[in-house]
């Protein structure tokens, strides 16, 4: 289908995916409802939600949708003689965590919007905690797997360490969505046994994944500052993919506060309201200095042209969209905040549109813009 094909490209159905749960989210923190998670039945209606349910499965179809378009390009690019140099390449092997990324954020959309509407998976969301976790725990492992090849490939490969950008945080990125899934498992889950195992296998992506974050962002940071201005225009959208590992690794340790509450007797008090809210706070500034740092971008390239990485931009407003509907419901339910999630929702739905157009567009070579 796509003339040159990219494993980057899996970044839009984890967008479309990121987008649905941008509206569950919001459906779970800010609207009235039970104790657990919201359902279709419990919303309460009203003209704003029944606009957002419908985004919802505007997303929800289209991530599947998307999901099932890019499976035979994938096999046949996996299946290509330079796969292997690809793969061996540790400036480019990242790319080929998306699909992985994305294949986790399909289980977390089951979990939120699908279960949100469909009856039978919310009136029998604990009978399928078993098989969730069964599956979730089949995608770990090759989540480590692959993680853990990639990583001694860039130790045994010799490669140009200056040259390295933050699409090298692809990796935490993978290690960030297969961990809060684990644990959104073992917060959920009623056996004590699979809660304990999801958290447990949860805690070491987890640890892997926050150390490699670290590691990365001090290398990524070392080498710009020493190159001298920034790099290559293809390469700057994912300088804002520190914030959805920001918030990956932020709901994690929220959702661990959970489970310990539950099911060891932890009393934590504020300790939800100081992990989120210090997120959430980093994720402001560094939002708006990465807008200020791309501004030329924006306003030479981006309306212009199209390059696959583009799609980097749609996640970190997912990431911090989602962040503030949990910040609004532990710290601050106040009118601005909800405000201010709306209309990033709005940007963010606006932004994939074009990127969607852009993308077909130049698949049919109709001229509008510098496809890349």
């Amino acid at each position: 289908m796509f003339k040159k094909f990219s494993p980057l490209a899996w970044l839009a159905p984890l967008g479309a995916g990121g987008i649905s749960i941008i509206f569950f989210v919001y459906f779970n923190y800010l609207l009235p409802h039970p104790v657990g998670l919201i359902n279709f039945s419990q919303s309460g209606g009203g003209f704003l939600v029944r606009i957002l349910e419908v985004n919802a499965l505007i997303f929800i179809a289209l991530h599947f949708a998307l999901t099932f378009i890019f499976i035979p390009p994938l096999v046949r690019f996996l299946r290509d003689k330079n796969y292997k140099n690809f793969r061996d390449d540790p400036l480019r092997n990242s790319a080929l965590l998306a699909p992985l990324i994305s294949a986790a954020m399909s289980m977390n959309v089951l979990i939120g919007p699908v279960r949100y509407f469909l009856p039978i998976f919310y009136d029998n969301f604990q009978n399928m905690i078993l098989p969730g976790f069964v599956a979730w725990t089949i995608l770990w492992l090759a989540t480590m797997f692959f993680e853990i090849k990639l990583l001694a490939i860039s130790f045994q490969k010799s490669f140009d360490i200056s040259k390295i950008t933050f699409g090298w945080l692809l990796h935490p990125f993978a290690l960030g969505m297969i961990t809060v899934t684990g644990t959104g498992i073992a917060a959920m889950a009623s056996s004590a046994a699979i809660a304990n195992s999801a958290a447990f296998l949860a805690l070491i992506s987890g640890t892997m994944g926050v150390f490699l974050l670290l590691v990365k962002m001090i290398s990524i940071f070392k080498s710009h500052f020493s190159a001298g201005g920034l790099p290559a225009k293809q390469f700057l959208p994912s300088f804002l993919i520190v914030l959805p590992n920001v918030t990956l690794f932020a709901i994690s340790v929220f959702r661990l506060g959970h489970f310990l509450e539950k099911f060891h007797s932890a009393e934590l008090g504020n300790y939800f309201k100081i992990v989120m809210t210090t997120a959430f706070a980093f994720e402001i500034w560094y939002l708006v200095f990465g807008i200020a740092l791309l501004a030329d971008y924006f306003r030479h390239h981006f309306f212009r042209e199209y390059h696959v990485s583009q799609w980097g931009l749609v996640c970190p407003l997912v990431a911090f969209a989602v962040l503030g509907s949990f910040v609004h419901n532990v710290f601050a339910p106040i009118l601005i905040l909800k405000i201010v999630i709306l209309a990033t929702t709005a940007l963010v739905v606006v932004l994939f549109f074009f990127l969607l157009r852009k993308m077909f567009c130049c698949r049919k070579s109709c001229g509008r813009f510098l496809c890349e």
